[in-house]
């Protein structure tokens, strides 16, 4: 007797259209400053400026794609893509991040040559320009925090906004150094700080989407606990073919083959499995493939992957 099993949950709380609607709002907010940005940073010659326009770009970008993402993850699945176009968010968070890495290394190469020869900055301009700055990514991240941040997507642009909020606090420091002191290197040394903070959302949009991609179990799971757990279910003889991983962000899933006592319910079985997996991983995609062991085998199932995990292994 064998029993398959899918169970599906999909709650995030906040839905695609408010989503929508809160990532616009801060679209409209980023790209109209960034424009004004752009050109007082030329005007004032600060490089501080200028690279915060160029992470406010990738701010729009990020918002851009998770637009474009949201809308094609609410596709339904059909045809060879069975499970829709959810993970069009993920291809979108690593190209965020991909893009945050590369402005990262010009930005440095940029401050680099302007701490040798530092030009001449007008440090009164900046300093407004940045303090302006930081009310408009405030209200940006106010939206940005509106909407559903379980998904990576939506949270990768909350990390560019957030980034962004923090670059504008250490370029206004350093307007106020510049027009204070006419230190004129403290602009590049902004420019530094601005770029170190790229460096760490992008290595970290890049991370978590890779691990999507190779689909690696979520952060906070183990996958050796969770076979030993499903192992001491009673009547389970041997679990195998476990696996768990990410349909997109905040979408865990896992799947197994579990073979229990030739005299058990397997439906009973099933159920405390998932009942497990609900209540001790927010586990509620499971997909579960329940036989009764043949005492004659010593092996169910040949080739299979990872780990096999027996009663006689529990503590």
């Amino acid at each position: 007797m064998s029993e398959h099993k899918t169970g599906h949950g999909h709650g995030h709380g906040v839905s695609a259209g408010a989503d929508r609607k809160w990532l616009v709002r801060a679209l409209v907010l980023i790209v109209g400053f960034m424009a004004v940005e752009l050109v007082v940073g030329l005007i004032a010659g600060s490089l501080a400026l200028i690279t915060d326009a160029g992470h406010m770009l990738t701010d729009a970008a990020s918002i851009v794609l998770a637009l474009v993402a949201i809308r094609l993850a609410a596709r339904p699945a059909k045809g060879g893509f069975t499970y829709g176009l959810k993970r069009a968010e993920i291809l979108s968070a690593q190209a965020n991040g991909i893009t945050l890495l590369l402005l990262t290394a010009w930005f440095l190469y940029e401050a680099v040559t302007r701490l040798i020869d530092p030009p001449e900055v007008q440090g009164a301009l900046v300093l407004v320009t940045a303090l302006a700055g930081i009310v408009v990514n405030v209200a940006a991240s106010w939206c940005i925090s509106r909407a559903n941040r379980s998904s990576l997507n939506v949270e990768g642009a909350f990390q560019h906004i957030l980034n962004d909020l923090y670059a504008f606090i250490a370029t206004a420091v350093a307007g106020a150094v510049v027009w204070w002191t006419g230190f004129a290197r403290a602009d590049a040394i902004a420019a530094l700080v601005v770029a170190a903070l790229m460096a760490k959302a992008g290595w970290g949009l890049v991370r978590e989407s890779g691990r999507i991609f190779l689909e690696a179990a979520p952060a906070g799971i183990d996958p050796e606990a969770v076979g030993e757990q499903v192992a001491s279910v009673p009547d389970v003889v041997q679990v195998h073919d476990l696996h768990i991983w990410q349909i997109t962000s905040g979408e865990p899933a896992l799947s197994a083959h579990v073979l229990v006592r030739p005299a058990a319910d397997c439906h009973a079985v099933r159920a405390g499995i998932e009942e497990i997996m609900r209540s001790r991983h927010r586990l509620d995609h499971t997909t579960l493939q329940v036989d009764h062991a043949d005492e004659s085998r010593a092996e169910h199932c040949e080739g299979s992957h990872g780990p096999t995990y027996r009663f006689t292994e529990r503590s």
